[in-house]
């Protein structure tokens, strides 16, 4: 009688245990994985362990794998394209260093250009550290396009998420981590199909927490070069979460103060041209050696600077209609007023669902397991790790997965040590789950595969999983197409209505002067001629931001003066 009720309905609001038609297919699918694991368990294990003992063969396939899975879905989901103010920053940096540069020189008139997250005096230049910006600008050296650097850093995480685990576990369990982090972070994750990065912060993490055991068991200078090299790269991408990085690999050397000591004169070596790169890129775009873009851009634009954010003083100066709209809508999403530590608190707590960005869904079912290995000290100092991340990085009043992108691999450690765990309690218990995350991965994945046809348009329309940035079909790409089509070079100027809240338009290339596209902040008639005058051979457009759809329509023409004055007559002898 249960059986029948289960299958009452395929919608989860109807079904008993909120199943819908999906999990039906998905659970038939794990069934099928099972089935056939059975029938080849013996040969199957064989042909893993011993892929899994040549290391390196593993790290160049599951570098590859996750890339040549976004490839395929190329025909249905193209490469991803700017879509937010931090995309288009990040781009701007890499553009940027692709042209080896640090920053820009400011343009003639930058009041025209301000935007979030760049500053426009006394350089032009986006506010963000250089690493993910590095990553892009690598990317787009090689093959022509940013998000190159996106698919090559995504790869590089998936490769050292084995080399990580290889330093906690065995070739087996190391081997089903990296498979696990391809299908979580790689085609149909956010990281992958955005700009703002999370790879490159990951990176890091994994060469600092593999460096960590192979340090304790057997002291290389090899790999405390590796654990200097992912403190550098961290540094250049997420300074402020550096500080808690550093505190969890001292505190892992706790009761092995000698090999602390050896490690960090090695590791010094190798974060040293990184300190070096960060003071030169300061003094490039800020003029001092000390001073972040990301503070001048708050100092600049009157936004809350202390981590508790209480709202900091405005400038000695008038704020531009623009820097004034910056402070008001940071104001709304970063909020003002003294911290309390009860909204510290519920913040924390409501930061938890977060960290499901880093599990595959089935994962669920094995993690309490994990607690079983807290009576071990190096898991015991796993947890407190996560713990260092999640209060440190609570001083924000909002939350991004890439802030704690250094614990990818220390979230897939604790997976796959629960999934041991569990094996070891029931071995067919584990694989279930296992064939769980397959199956919950080939069905979306293969959903996107074959978007075109009706079956995966209608499945898809219950899917809560995936990331794939397909841009904005409605907004900026039939913009860009329009424009496009129109050919020549163009000129934009944006105007926003007084609704207009974060959603921003106005992002430039490195070289604004030379780009075929240059978008302006709408300031009226009388102030536009003056960039009008300035790209004379420019076409005009005008587009309305706010309209629904975006409209861009030519640019009025300089209306005819209501009475044109009389023409002069020349002067005649004797006459005034």
């Amino acid at each position: 009688m249960f059986l029948f009720d289960l299958f009452r309905s395929f919608l989860p609001l109807h079904n008993p245990i909120g199943f819908g038609a999906v999990d039906f297919v998905e659970l038939a699918l794990a069934i099928l994985l099972a089935a056939f694991a059975l029938l080849w368990r013996a040969p199957l294990q064989l042909r893993l362990r011993a892929l899994a003992e040549r290391t390196a063969w593993c790290m160049a396939c599951l570098a590859l794998l996750p890339i040549v899975l976004r490839l395929l879905l190329l025909p249905h989901n193209p490469i991803p394209s700017p879509n937010v103010s931090d995309d288009f920053s990040y781009v701007l940096l890499a553009d940027t260093l692709r042209h080896f540069r640090l920053t820009n020189p400011p343009h003639a008139l930058p009041q025209f250009f301000e935007t979030y997250f760049a500053v426009q005096q006394p350089t032009y230049s986006s506010i963000f550290p250089l690493g993910q910006g590095l990553a892009l600008a690598f990317g787009w050296l090689l093959f022509g396009h940013p998000w190159a650097g996106v698919a090559l850093s995504t790869g590089a995480l998936c490769a050292l998420c084995f080399w990580m685990l290889r330093g906690w576990t065995t070739p087996g369990w190391s081997l089903l981590g990296g498979l696990l982090a391809v299908a979580q972070f790689g085609p149909l994750n956010q990281w992958m199909n955005s700009f703002w990065g999370g790879a490159v912060a990951g990176c890091a993490g994994c060469l600092v927490f593999g460096a960590l055991p192979r340090l304790r068991r057997n002291f290389r200078g090899r790999d405390a070069a590796l654990l200097g090299l992912g403190f550098a790269v961290h540094l250049l991408t997420r300074p402020y979460e550096s500080m808690f990085l550093v505190c969890a690999a001292a505190l892992f050397f706790a009761n092995r103060p000698r090999v602390l000591l050896r490690s960090a004169a090695i590791a010094s070596l190798a974060v040293l041209p990184a300190l070096g790169l960060i003071l030169l890129h300061n003094h490039s775009v800020t003029g001092q050696w000390t001073q972040l873009p990301y503070q001048l851009s708050r100092y600049q634009y009157g936004v809350p600077t202390t981590f508790t954010f209480d709202p900091a003083p405005r400038p000695h100066r008038e704020l531009t209609p623009q820097q004034e709209l910056h402070y008001e809508v940071q104001s709304q999403v970063h909020g003002e007023g003294t911290d309390t530590l009860g909204r510290y608190l519920s913040r924390l707590g409501g930061r938890v669902l977060f960290y499901r960005f880093f599990f595959l869904p089935p994962l669920y079912l094995a993690l309490p397991f994990f607690l079983w290995r807290l009576r071990e000290r190096r898991f015991a100092w796993v947890a407190g790790t996560i713990l260092l991340f999640a209060l440190g990085t609570n001083v924000y009043p909002y939350f991004y997965t890439h802030y704690i992108a250094a614990l990818t691999s220390i979230f897939l450690l604790a997976a796959v040590t629960a999934l041991e765990r569990l094996a070891r309690f029931n071995r067919e218990c584990a694989l279930i789950v296992i064939f769980f995350c397959a199956a919950h991965f080939t069905f979306w994945y293969s959903l996107h595969l074959f978007a075109g046809e009706p079956f995966a348009a209608n499945a898809m329309r219950y899917e809560t999983w995936d990331a794939i940035n397909s841009g904005d079909p409605l907004g900026r790409l039939a913009v860009n197409q329009q424009l496009s089509q129109a050919g020549g070079q163009n000129l934009v100027f944006v105007r926003y209505a007084s609704i207009h809240k974060f959603h921003e338009w106005v992002h430039n290339a490195a070289d604004i002067d030379a780009s075929s596209t240059v978008w302006a902040r709408d300031l009226g008639p009388e102030e536009n001629q003056t960039l009008r005058d300035y790209y004379p051979r420019r076409r005009a457009w005008l587009l309305e931001a706010d309209a629904l759809p975006p409209r861009l329509i030519p640019y009025p023409p300089k209306p005819a003066a209501l009475f044109p004055a009389p023409p002069q007559r020349e002067a005649q002898p004797g006459r005034p």
